[in-house]
């Protein structure tokens, strides 16, 4: 709590998804902008949603975390669900989400290991990478079939962007 509050935590927002809303919990996100460093915590299977096929309780995109072009990405993946494995990629957005994400990650380092076959419950691995190329992307399960079912929430890299945010709503790849 007072790391985050000496590393200034990002200023979440909710918004209306479907008439439902999600609570963004503020300590996902520590933003560091003396050295341009967002730190995100990104847990696969957080809750029982869409059958445990979700990031931080988010399925579908119902997640966007925004960071500004350049800035150092640090997502603290773990694994919660116990009923199977998963993992993280960063990938280019593709409507729809592809059955098989691509093999290759949108940046260097932008994928958990193991990415195709997942880790099991308890697993915590950091990707570490720069979001270099401003555009919108997916933070998706590479194993075959998971992003396809909804395990997957947006990344956007904006040019724009002063600071690192993150809001919940309704979005599309």
């Amino acid at each position: 709590m007072l790391a985050a509050a000496l590393l200034g935590a990002a200023a979440p927002r909710a918004a209306s998804a479907q008439g439902a809303t999600m609570k963004v919990d503020p300590s996902w996100v520590i933003t560091r902008t003396s050295d341009s460093t967002v730190e995100f915590r990104l847990v696969a299977g957080m809750s029982p949603a869409n059958g445990g096929m979700n990031f931080d309780g988010a399925t579908a995109g119902s997640l966007t975390l925004t960071v500004p072009i350049k800035w150092h990405v640090v997502l603290h993946f773990r694994n919660d669900d116990e009923n199977m494995p998963h993992s993280a990629e960063v990938t280019v957005a593709k409507a729809p989400v592809p059955a098989m994400p691509d093999t290759k990650p949108a940046f260097g380092g932008a994928e958990s290991k193991d990415a195709t076959q997942g880790v099991n419950a308890g697993t915590k691995q950091d990707v570490h990478f720069t979001a270099d190329q401003p555009r919108s992307y997916i933070i998706v399960c590479a194993v075959p079939g998971h992003g396809a079912a909804g395990m997957w929430i947006r990344l956007v890299v904006s040019a724009t962007a002063t600071r690192p945010d993150i809001v919940t709503g309704p979005a599309t790849p």
